[in-house]
């Protein structure tokens, strides 16, 4: 007889068992009445279909009905879990829980957006409003005298300009180095990209047809002569369309999750306790 109940007492099944009549007991202890009807799982033909279509998109095939047995038997499992979580109380309290349940908010509160389509009219408004955001990079073209790095490179500036004065061919006068010494029509973003932020945004100021400078790159000092300046064009919707929609859904999202959010916060009444 003994040897049966040590036997028992290793079964997981009766562990199982025994926890559910723990929570059972402490919820009759806390004076929670357990509802009859919360004692029933009800597995629709929604859920069974919703379950069906979780797994062929991840396999890409319909299951097989012991596979769909299988998925409804965890998510019975789940849902028993579930409720006698929350009879004991175990999602209060809980960050983890907590921010889950923000984002579902914070989901439903701009759902609909995600499935909206903005009319012609409401996406030429908002590139109207950013035309700048959407248009071609300006373009340049330059000649550019690398003088090197360091102090040593402010220096030559001096001895530089005084043999460009005195007619020296001024491709001879630069420093050894990867970058195109002539650019002819470049994109401001391709500039970035190979001399720097600095450098890109110092050539809108500068006087065509001069040598300029020193102007720092990435690399070092530079004598820049700058030979035009292409400006940007005004965008055309049909050639920005999507880059102009993605962002009218973004800037509507979070303005329709701030507005969603101070509704509800106005139905509160708050109070902040400072130690």
């Amino acid at each position: 007889m003994g040897g049966t109940i040590r036997s028992l007492g290793r079964e997981p099944l009766v562990h199982f068992l025994l926890a559910g009549l723990v929570v059972f007991l402490v919820s009759a202890w806390q004076g929670n009445v357990v509802d009859p009807a919360s004692r029933t799982i009800t597995i629709s033909a929604p859920v069974v279909d919703r379950l069906a279509q979780g797994w062929t998109q991840t396999w890409q095939r319909r299951p097989t009905d012991a596979e769909l047995d299988g998925l409804i038997r965890d998510y019975i499992k789940e849902e028993v879990f579930y409720r006698e979580a929350k009879r004991l109380g175990l999602d209060e309290d809980d960050s983890v829980i907590r921010r889950r349940l923000r984002s579902k908010m914070e989901f439903l509160a701009g759902a609909e957006v995600e499935a909206e389509t903005p009319d012609e009219a409401t996406l030429t408004a908002w590139l109207a409003k950013n035309p700048q955001k959407y248009a071609p990079d300006a373009r340049y073209s330059f000649d550019q005298i690398y003088l090197g790095a360091g102090d040593a490179s402010l220096q030559d500036v001096a001895a530089v300009r005084r043999q460009l004065r005195a007619g020296a061919d001024w491709k001879t006068l630069s420093k050894s180095i990867s970058l195109t010494a002539t650019g002819e029509g470049v994109a401001k973003s391709d500039i970035v990209r190979d001399f720097g932020g600095d450098f890109a945004h110092s050539l809108s100021g500068l006087k065509p047809g001069e040598w300029s400078g020193p102007i720092a790159s990435g690399f070092g000092e530079h004598l820049v002569r700058l030979r035009a300046i292409t400006a940007p064009s005004v965008p055309q919707l049909k050639d920005v369309r999507q880059a102009v929609e993605n962002d009218w859904r973004a800037a509507t999202l979070r303005d329709r999750e701030t507005r969603a959010y101070q509704a509800l916060l106005d139905s509160y009444t708050i109070r902040i306790a400072k130690p």
